[in-house]
């Protein structure tokens, strides 16, 4: 059953059950096949259900484990900055000593 426009609830029929509408529908019918379906359906939601669970315990897993190696690799990342700033000067050639140009006057002691 639908609402008219304009007054609220939904416009279309719904294309899912949740779970308290496939038992509402278990008491309405009463044939062997209904009843096995429902049975089935109602197994699908409790599996749904214990896989949520454990979906939950593994994003809280990994929250943890993210929070256990953010305080180390800050370090190993500090580290690193160091090593890879060591490497660059130990890579780079030495810096050419320059000549100046032209002719130096000679200092005497006299000054």
């Amino acid at each position: 059953m639908t609402s008219t426009p304009g007054r609220g609830g939904r416009r279309y029929t719904p294309y899912v059950f949740t779970e308290q509408g496939v038992a509402m529908l278990s008491s309405v019918l009463n044939s062997e096949r209904a009843i096995a379906v429902n049975i089935e359906i109602m197994r699908a939601f409790v599996e749904i259900r214990r896989a949520a669970v454990n979906f939950k315990e593994i994003e809280e897993r990994i929250e943890a484990l993210e929070k256990k190696t953010d305080g180390r690799l800050a370090e190993h990342e500090k580290h690193l900055v160091a090593v890879f700033k060591v490497l660059k000067e130990l890579a780079a050639p030495p810096p050419k000593k320059k000549h100046p140009i032209g002719f130096a006057a000679a200092q005497s002691d006299e000054n």
